[in-house]
């Protein structure tokens, strides 16, 4: 058992990341969309766990965010959910379901709530939801923000470069990223932005930051497990750290079953009834 789990088994909820942020304690975040996995990273001590609309990616195959629905982020929300004991979860709205409708954000919000007892959304983007963002809140349920390259945007950017580079940009963002925290927003995500941009960020607000490819002057940190585990090889951005290669262990395990099944090997005596 990992020492984090011995010393802190309490479940972390919104209120501790931010203790966790005046205290300068980093928060580590990662994704996760079903029951084994999930289990796996809340027993090692993961802080937050993200059920990512990135599912859509790595766990169906699309190439953007774009296609999954609420049904498909409730059904991987309920399987995470069922293994957490510790972790903070958090479940992405998918694209379609809170953006220019505050009422659909609302009901879309409730369902993932009530369906996956998860204990927080997540929602990409600033002033252009600031209704939704409102309205979801006034439910009493938890928000995470999400600004910076916002994949749900991606054919609005039509490129995954670095955002807010430009200064107009870098203002906006700084404007949104106050504006989550009045609205009342627990936390903020911000993806693939300059580092110095994140420290101007984490220093001016009072919830936490956490930083996907934008930095080590954030609060925490997230990357998709499927990426930093070494499941994905097509996936080598600069920010990504493999700390593991799985890829090449399932590979070599796949092939050596094929081989002994082949071969009359498996199974052996000692292997059958």
């Amino acid at each position: 058992m990992s020492v984090a789990t011995i010393d802190d088994s309490r479940k972390v909820t919104t209120r501790r990341l931010t203790e966790m942020k005046q205290r300068g304690e980093k928060i580590s975040m990662l994704t996760a969309y079903d029951y084994s996995m999930a289990k796996i990273i809340d027993q090692a001590g993961m802080d937050v766990i993200l059920v990512g609309d990135s599912a859509s990616n790595v766990m169906a195959g699309n190439v953007t965010t774009l296609p999954i629905t609420l049904d498909q982020m409730i059904y991987h929300g309920k399987s995470v959910v069922k293994a957490v004991r510790r972790a903070l979860v958090v479940v992405d709205l998918p694209f379609g379901t809170y953006q220019g409708n505050s009422k659909e954000a609302l009901a879309s919000a409730i369902r993932v709530m009530k369906e996956t007892h998860a204990d927080s959304i997540k929602m990409e983007g600033g002033a252009e939801i600031k209704e939704s963002i409102e309205r979801v809140l006034c439910a009493g349920i938890p928000i995470m923000g999400h600004l910076g390259l916002t994949p749900q945007s991606i054919n609005k950017f039509g490129t995954y470069a670095v955002r807010a580079r430009e200064e107009a940009e870098a203002r906006k963002l700084l404007e949104d990223a106050h504006l989550l925290e009045e609205l009342g927003c627990f936390a903020v995500v911000l993806e693939k932005i300059p580092a110095q941009l994140t420290k101007q960020v984490s220093e001016e607000l009072t919830i936490p930051t956490i930083s996907i490819g934008a930095g080590m002057y954030a609060d925490g940190q997230v990357l998709v497990m499927h990426d930093m585990l070494g499941i994905n090889k097509e996936f080598s951005p600069r920010f990504l750290r493999r700390y593991a290669n799985l890829y090449e262990v399932i590979t070599n395990a796949v092939q050596g079953y094929i081989k002994d099944v082949k071969s009359g090997d498996f199974p052996n005596e000692a292997e059958q009834y």
